[in-house]
Parts: structure tokens; sequence; C-alpha cells
């Protein structure tokens, strides 16, 4: 069950992963290419010009796949997500300025709790889980409030894979006069944006979702006139963007140790994210592995909790089955066992556990999985997967 195919031009047309590695059916870390792994049996010096040079190609690579080669920068911090998360807003957002928070799961409240912490004033607008942000609402909340300075919004929230609507959120926030910060972890890379198009001050993401990298480094990708008003504005040293964008303008390298082997196995996972066709082959991929994955558990009896014009083809929420004989511990354990990692659920709304289609897979993983989650069910004595 461990063997796959990625067919393009940049990889193995019949890849094999090490016996003891399953297929990470997760939204990260995820299951990533032989040549992603292969880019990191290297020493390099953080000061050396090679590396400098790589750290230079993987910022500029960033910023063109937000279309913000004239207008933003790419700002690199070590860590999860998270961290560019928490870096963005104590960088962005001035002490004495106010923000609005979308929260419709887990990600909009821990910006929420990442503003607590930097003591930052904030609003939330928030809508349960299965639901879209209200656009009227938001419009009526910035009106109804001049002191709003930004909105925060996320745009693939993965603890439910619901699509936030967030053209049309940038739209609200720019006729508003407002400026907004995106949280794109969970779908930058396969979701179109285009800082043309979709006004934004800020997007977040990490290495280790759609571009298929691995753990270990967040970026930003900031308007650069935005940026240059920020100094003084971060509540913590490592945390700072503003002054991590002026040491690596100044000379190429970060302000302390950087990921070395994480930003060189993201090169080469870029390398490979632009051969097989960029956002829109990425997308592709992982919408067919979607429709397969959707298509299959429907047969079994399961539910999705989201519409399909919610679900974004990242991470799948299904509801929990009724039958007695089901147990999700067990059900987990026998899929690992097979060779298959999925997610538990992190609802309030219903029950849940998830299901990803991102990462170095295709569809003869997803219908291996499929096969896995069915003799998995036999063996639980599961007759239906119906909530």
């Amino acid at each position: 069950p461990r063997r796959g195919v990625i067919d393009n031009k940049n990889e193995e047309p019949h890849m094999t992963t090490s016996d003891n590695d399953p297929w990470l059916l997760t939204p990260g870390p995820l299951t990533t290419s032989a040549k992603t792994k292969e880019a990191m049996l290297h020493d390099w010096g953080s000061r050396d010009a090679a590396f400098i040079e790589t750290n230079k190609r993987v910022r500029d690579r960033l910023i063109a796949i937000a279309g913000g080669d004239r207008s933003h920068v790419c700002v690199p911090v070590q860590g999860s997500g998270t961290f560019a998360v928490e870096a963005t807003l104590g960088t962005m957002i001035a002490k004495n300025e106010k923000t609005l928070v979308l929260v419709n799961g887990a990600y909009g409240q821990r910006m929420a709790k990442i503003l607590d912490y930097a003591g930052r004033a904030y609003n939330t607008l928030e809508t349960p889980e299965d639901t879209p942000p209200g656009l009227d609402d938001l419009d009526a909340a910035l009106k109804a409030d001049p002191a709003l300075a930004h909105v925060v919004a996320v745009y693939c929230e993965t603890t439910s894979g619901i699509l936030n609507p967030i053209a049309d959120i940038a739209r609200i926030t720019a006729d508003n006069g407002r400026r907004l910060i995106i949280d794109a972890m969970s779908a930058f890379g396969a979701l179109p944006i285009d800082a043309a198009d979709v006004p934004f001050d800020a997007l977040m993401a990490s290495s280790n979702k759609c571009l298929e990298g691995v753990p270990g480094l967040g970026y930003a990708i900031i308007r650069q006139s935005a940026l240059e008003g920020c100094q003084g504005n971060a509540h913590a040293l490592s945390l700072d963007l503003y002054e991590q964008w002026v040491a690596m303008e100044n000379n190429g390298q970060w302000r302390f140790t950087p990921p070395t082997h994480v930003i060189c196995a993201f090169d080469a996972a870029l390398d490979q994210f632009e051969a097989e066709g960029g956002v829109e082959g990425r997308h592709a991929r992982y919408a067919a592995n979607c429709k397969i994955l959707v298509d299959g558990m429907r047969a079994l009896g399961f539910e999705t909790l989201l519409p399909v014009d919610l679900q974004a083809p990242i991470i799948v929420t299904f509801k929990m089955p009724a039958d007695k004989a089901f147990d999700f511990q067990a059900f987990y354990d026998a899929l690992a066992g097979r060779g298959y990692v999925i997610y538990p659920g992190k609802l309030t709304v219903a029950p849940s556990f998830r299901i990803g289609c991102i990462g170095h897979l295709d569809d003869t993983v997803i219908n291996g999985a499929l096969d896995a989650i069915r003799a998995t069910l036999k063996d639980l004595g599961v007759a239906s997967g119906a909530p």
C-alpha cells in the first residue's frame, strides 16, 4: 500500500516510500517526494554564498506565486505556520490599533488568542465552523467601528476544510479603507490568490502545506509600503518581521540560525511545484484526490460536513458513523497499521474526523486509502459509515 505514482517530468514514474513511512492524509506535515527528502542530505553554512542565493531564490519564488512581484516582499521566520502568524500580527498591527478577526474555526480563534498575548485590541465576527463569514455582517461591522484598522481572515479553515470567500472579504475590507491580513496556511500554492486582484497587506503560510516542503519554515508575503512603517511594533525580538526584512535586504542573511536543510528542501519542492504547472497543476491534482475520496467515502455511507460549494480540496471532514461498532481510535490505528494516517476532528458542531487530500499523493494513493478503509470497516464489523 505504500507505493504511489506522481507522474510529472520532475519525479520518478513509480515512486516508492520507505517501508516504514505511511502515507500522511493530514493537513501537514505531509508526505513529501524523494527529491525533497534528498535535498536535505547535505550541510550548508548559513553565511555561505550558495545558501544565501538559495534563500533569496525561495523568497522570490514565493512572492511570484502570490503575484506580488512589484508590491510585496517575502519575510521568512523559523518555526511552524503559527510562528509566522504570530510574527506577522505582532509586526503589522501597531500597539494602539484595533483589529477585526473573522472566526469560523480553530485557526481564527488562534489569531484572536495571539492578539491577546500581544496586547492588541480586537473584535471578532464569528460564524459556525460550517458557515462562511457573512459579507453583509463584515461590511456592517467595519462601518460601525471606525477604530478597526485591520481585518484578519483565514482563507481555508483547516478545522473543517471550509473555503472562505477571501476575494469578497478583501473587496469589502478595501472598500472600507481597512487593511487585510490573510492566514493562507492550507491554501497557498493550491488555491488561487493574486495580490493584484485580492488586495492584502500580509499573507502567511508555511513550507509544509500545499507547496509540499518539510516543516520548520513559516513566511509572510507583505506589502512593502506597509512593512516600511512597522518598525517598533513587534512584541518579541525573534518575531520582529520588520527587523528580519531589513537584515535580509542588507546582507541576504538571517538574524538568527536559519533552518538550512528545510530551506534547501523547500527550494527542491518549489522546483517540483513549477514542473507540475504551479497553482493550477497543484490544484488539479488535489481536486482529483478530493473527488475520488469524497465519492468513495459516500459510497460507504459517510457524509461530509460541508456541501460541495464550500469544500476546499485540501482536507475533508466526515461525520462520525452512528454504527455502534465504529470506534474512532480503533479505526485510526487500523488504518495506520495499513499505512495510512488520517486526522481526528476538531469541530464543536459535530463529532467528526478528517482526511487530507494534499501532499505528494495521487489517485493511486487515495484509492489505496479507500481500500484500506473498506477493509478496516469490515474488520470492525461496521455496516455503514452513515452518521
